[in-house]
This record gives C-alpha cells, structure tokens and sequence, in this order.
C-alpha cells in the first residue's frame, strides 16, 4: 500500500508493506525532520521580483511553509506596490518577521491564501496570524512581538486577551470602538474614570538654581524650595494646552524673591510677588496658551 500524507504539514504515513528495509530513513526524512520545521523551523522568503509569492506545499519532503517562522525579506516598490505571500489553504499558524524594504508608505506585504483576502503584515513587525478554516488569515496579539506600533489584536472579542492599565497603549481599535479596563474606559478619544478610580499626576520636584527650569515633558505639578534670589526661566518641551502648577516654598530664611522669564505672562501684565514668611507656601497655577507663552496666576499663603 502507497504512502499518503497528512493534511496540514503533509507528514509522511506510511503504507503496510511500504518501503522495506528502508522504513527508518522515511521516517527521519518524511516524518521526524518535517515536525521539527513545523515547530521551530526558521527560514526567509525573498520579495519583490512578482506581485504574487507562492509558497509551494511538498508531500513528504521539504518544502517552505511547513516552517513555523517565516521572515521576508526583499523591496516592495517599483512595478509592485502590493507584493502577496501565497500561502496553502490549510490550517496552520505561522509567525511572521516583516522585513522587507519598502519605497514608499503605501506598499504593503500581505500574507494570504490563494481563495482568502489575506492579512497585511506591517513593516518591521512580527505577527502572529492563523490559517482559518474558510481560507481566512487573521492575526493575533502575541506579547512581545516587535514594537507597540507593530503589534495588532484579533478581529473578534474572542481572539483580545485581557491586558493590564500598562498595556492599553498598545492596542488599536477603531473610532466607534470601547477599551474598558476596570474603572478606566476609553471611548472615541474620550478618557472616562469611574467612581472608584483616581486620576492624578505627581508633583516632581524641581532643582534651585539661580534659574530653575521646569520640563513640562516630565509631568504638570511641581514644587521648589527657594534658597536664595531666583528666576522662574521658560519651560522646556512646553505644549500649548497643558497646563498645572508649580509649588514655591520659602526656605528657613524667607523673603526670597522670584523674578520671571518673559514666556510667563500675568494678569493686567503685573508680575505678583512671594510671600515672604519662613516656609511660606505659594501656588503658581499655570496655562500654557502656546509653546513660548504660559498664562499663570500667583495664589499666596497656603496654610503650612
């Protein structure tokens, strides 16, 4: 009785009476080597001399897309805009490593099955897609794999794992779609906290210096304790928008002044003064009308 093959990796199963005396090296060759591709086989494709790839299937013997790792390599440009990897309509995963060159933004890498629509692979991403039954490829969210602009969700509810708070910048959704994290929900760019939930931002501490400068990249609150004579110098990394506020303190001596750069702007164009008392605590609520220009109110004597 002839060999036949197994459906999906195309393993060798041998006939009764098939091959006598040489039973072993069919096995290692038809059977035990195509396993070990089928898990843990790496190997590259070369794109972009047509606009379709086919990855041909062998019945018994080596062949491509056995292989469990696939990386593409090559440009997709020129003639070829949209360059489709052609896989066997079996149901099978693979993980795919994009990285191919591309011309311009607007090529695309597909991975796809002669009968289905196929799946676009995102440059320099590595994705982990499923054959479907109905010839279909999809994707699924594999932790680690490549960068958070390269990783992608399942297309049905059933395919999104759970993610922590940390996680949600990595996932894409659409712009009528929800991401609910406990209290936390994100909805067509509105951020909504629940009753149990708090929303805040620390307080960073800023250095005193003759010029104290604040990053506005590093957060919204601040605080600093004067110990001499000091200039509030133009933030960094301002955004029109942002706004907060900074916590000046007196030190043991008190009476310390505080001068301030042009970016601040004040109230009828008159600069406010310190308290002057020993631990004196004041408030400099802010807002930032543009990157070179912050609108701000001085609030003195907060109760120590």
């Amino acid at each position: 009785m002839a060999s036949t093959y197994t459906t999906r990796i195309r393993l060798t199963q041998q006939g009764d009476g098939d091959n006598p005396n040489s039973w072993g090296t069919v096995l290692n060759n038809g059977v035990t080597s195509l396993v070990d591709d089928a898990i843990a086989g790496y190997t590259t494709v070369e794109l972009g001399a047509n606009a379709t790839v086919t990855l041909s299937a062998v019945d018994g013997g080596s062949d491509i897309p056995r292989n469990a790792f696939l990386e593409t390599n090559g440009t997709v440009g020129g003639a070829h805009t949209t360059i489709s990897m052609i896989i066997p309509n079996v149901t099978k995963g693979y993980v795919i490593n994009n990285q191919t060159a591309y011309t311009t933004t607007t090529n695309v890498v597909k991975i796809k099955t002669a009968p289905g629509a196929g799946y676009v692979i995102p440059q320099g991403g590595v994705v982990q897609v499923i054959v479907d039954t109905d010839g279909s490829v999809w994707s699924t969210n594999v932790a680690g794999s490549g960068t958070a602009a390269n990783r992608d969700v399942g297309l049905c509810a059933t395919n999104i794992p759970d993610v922590s708070i940390a996680d949600l910048r990595y996932v894409r959704t659409s712009a009528t779609s929800t991401i609910i994290a406990s209290d936390l929900h994100i909805k067509q760019g509105q951020l909504i906290v629940g009753t149990s939930s708090r929303a805040y931002n620390p307080i960073t501490t800023l250095t005193d210096a003759a010029s104290i400068t604040s990053d506005f990249a590093k957060g919204n609150n601040f605080l600093v304790t004067l110990a001499g004579n000091r200039t509030l110098a133009a933030p960094s990394n301002a955004v029109a928008g942002q706004s907060g506020s900074i916590y000046v303190i007196q030190d043991g001596t008190g009476s310390r002044t505080l001068a301030y750069n042009a970016a601040w702007q004040f109230v009828s164009a008159t600069v406010p003064t310190l308290s002057t008392g020993t631990g004196d605590v004041d408030m400099l609520v802010y807002m930032t009308r543009s990157a070179t220009t912050i609108d701000a109110v001085l609030l003195k004597n907060f109760d120590r």
